[in-house]
């Protein structure tokens, strides 16, 4: 079938395409794009964008072209080029062969004018991470859709947003930080960046979304959220938003409080049920469930648990502006996004960010001491709870994020342990530490603004330089002005459980593991699965382990008595037994049932709890990071 010719894409074309509103702005100045994007909703109910790309100078020998493997941030090969659906090449109104040269890169044959690339990409993956096109709104990762232009990636890049022609779509906006070339703020059009980095570091919702402003230290920040909220209480998130992001900025920057983005955004999606967040150098998208956002209709200033865990991933993903998004490791600086990119530091980007996102809820008056203490006894939970942490160390739970922690298993509690959580354990450690061993005068504040200082400040003025391990590890001796080989030895190298008991008590803060031993348990964790009790994890050495129990067998019955799933009833029956009692389980394994005798054991599950010690008349000592 013969098939139209591409639309070329002009400038003045692309003035066309543009809404009204949009055509009206005047152009800023800006080195002429040698590479333009057009990308469209081209079909909601099929969930299809239309992109179209000219190269104006394409390589003699032929153009390549190809798509990222995978999304900075997210630490799995996701291969977005699958979602390309259809794609093909012309110049000068010709026909240009594309010869594909592996999965996520196409090369154009040689043409002697601009070659305009159209291709369809499939967008219905509702995360963080890729594109979701429907009816209601759409978003898109740079990384999903924007073809990178091989030996040209350094040149600036144009980009017009189309709006969508459906009628439902009259009154959808943009949401970005893309920088806008002709369109308005909030509309359709022209957008630029200054090289394809930066194109794939600003992500864009478009739809009906509400939205509000606030300013931090001068810097305007929008609230943007995508889904039906009843009663939406924006004020109450642009106060505690702006309390957290004032005081990241001027914990990284105290004297001038200058924020290193000059506009920022949070993007979140509404959902029923969900939970992530992925950052940007100047934005975050998130998704969480519309029962975590605070609501006009009740009038408690309390801040419920729902809502405090969205106010955590907004403070976690907003941290990352500076650590990860301008520090960065070395392997990071350049991303190569065609293929993995290992790095031993990752409990230092993840790790000490989830340790600060809560801190940072403390230091901008959002919650006391004494619930931060609260959230902190759950994450010495989560450690604690899995063998894997006496197995591998942070640094190779960071190196090996790619084939473990993003691709967790059954098995992974007895395998991995999470850079995020032990991570931000250790920073908290080294957060003590350095406070005691200094009385005080320094602590794990000052190496994180030492790192912004000497390599993440200038990342995105001309000094795009990540930090190495080794560089890492001295430059937390040179502000400790101890030697701290050790500690990274046992706890980073090295699989010790910080010693978290004997760090807090000089700092008025008691550690209780009140763990129920003498509660009967098989030592297994049950999956949601309709209403059978299928068994999700089993923790190696448990009860169920010996008797033979696997990850994915469905209980039905214990002596006799029937196991149930919604509501699980495995609590109450094992209730009825003393530690050391035997029972007769039987267990469907596929569809095959089978008997096992197990031996009851004490309760394995930590219980761990931080409480704060009445203060002492006479203040001695160091503060605490939550009392800095």
């Amino acid at each position: 079938m013969k098939k139209a010719p591409i639309k070329k894409i002009t400038a003045k074309a692309s003035g066309k395409a543009t809404s009204k509103a949009a055509a009206k702005t005047t152009v800023k100045t800006a080195p002429a794009a040698g590479i333009i994007y057009s990308i469209a909703a081209a079909d909601l109910a099929g969930h299809m964008f239309k992109v179209t790309l000219t190269v104006k100078s394409p390589a003699a020998i032929g153009q390549v072209l190809s798509l990222p493997a995978w999304i900075p941030g997210s630490y799995m090969i996701r291969e977005f080029s699958r979602n390309i659906v259809s794609i093909r090449a012309e110049s000068e109104g010709k026909a240009v062969a594309l010869t594909k040269l592996d999965k996520h890169s196409w090369q154009a044959a040689p043409c002697q004018g601009p070659l305009t690339v159209e291709y369809d990409v499939y967008a219905w993956d509702l995360s963080v991470r890729a594109a979701h096109l429907d009816q209601n709104h759409g978003f898109f990762n740079g990384t999903s859709v924007f073809l990178r232009v091989l030996g040209q990636e350094a040149e600036p890049h144009e980009v017009h947003i189309v709006q969508p022609k459906d009628a439902a779509c009259k009154t959808w906006r943009v949401a970005t930080t893309l920088p806008e070339l002709k369109a308005k703020r909030y509309g359709f059009g022209s957008y630029q960046a200054a090289n394809y980095d930066e194109l794939i570091d600003h992500p864009v919702e478009m739809g009906d979304f509400a939205l509000a402003t606030f300013t931090a230290y001068g810097v305007p920040h929008d609230i943007v959220v995508t889904g039906k909220v009843p009663n939406l209480d924006l004020p109450r998130l642009c106060r505690d938003l702006k309390a957290i992001c004032e005081t990241q900025i001027a914990f990284f920057e105290p004297k001038t409080k200058k924020a290193p983005m000059d506009r920022y955004v949070f993007m979140t999606m509404a959902v029923g049920d969900g939970y992530g967040g992925l950052e940007h150098r100047a934005s975050t998208a998130l998704i969480c469930a519309r029962a975590d956002l605070p609501t006009t209709a009740s009038n408690s200033t309390e801040i419920g648990d729902g809502y405090l865990k969205f106010l955590g991933l907004c403070s976690h993903e907003y941290f990352h502006t500076w650590n990860v998004k301008r520090i960065k490791p070395a392997a990071f600086a350049p991303y190569n996004l065609q293929a993995e990119s290992y790095s031993p530091l990752l409990w230092l980007f993840e790790g000490f960010t989830s340790y600060y996102d809560d801190l940072m809820l403390v230091r901008a008056g959002l919650i006391d001491e004494a619930a931060y203490f609260k959230l902190l006894g759950k994450t010495v939970n989560s450690v604690l709870r899995g063998s894997g942490r006496t197995k591998q160390s942070v640094a190779d739970s960071s190196f090996d994020a790619w084939g473990k922690y993003y691709r967790q298993d059954e098995n992974a509690p007895n395998a991995i342990v999470s850079y995020y959580t032990k991570g931000s354990l250790i920073a908290l450690a080294f957060d003590l530490t350095i406070r005691s061993k200094t009385n005080g005068a320094k602590s794990l504040d000052d190496v994180m603004q030492a790192l912004w200082q000497r390599y993440g400040r200038d990342f995105y003025k001309g000094k795009a330089r990540g930090v190495t391990p080794a560089e890492v590890e001295a430059l937390f001796d040179e502000v400790s002005g101890t030697r701290m080989k050790a500690f990274f030895e046992r706890y980073i190298r090295g699989t010790d459980d910080v010693p978290l008991a004997r760090l807090l008590a000089p700092f008025g803060v008691k550690y209780s593991d009140a763990r129920k031993a003498e509660k009967a348990s098989l030592d297994v964790n049950l999956g949601r699965d309709g209403n059978d009790a299928k068994l999700a994890q089993v923790h190696q050495g448990g009860a169920a382990h010996v008797a033979g129990l696997s990850a994915g067998d469905v209980l039905v019955a214990v002596d006799g008595l029937r196991v149930t799933g919604n509501p699980a009833n495995l609590d109450t029956l094992l209730g009825r037994y003393a530690v050391g009692a035997r029972v007769a389980i039987h267990a469907f394994r596929r569809d095959e049932l089978m008997t096992f005798a197990a031996v009851l054991q004490g309760d394995r599950v930590p219980g761990v709890s931080l409480t704060l010690l009445p203060a002492p008349k006479k203040a001695t000592g160091p503060k605490r990071p939550s009392a800095a």
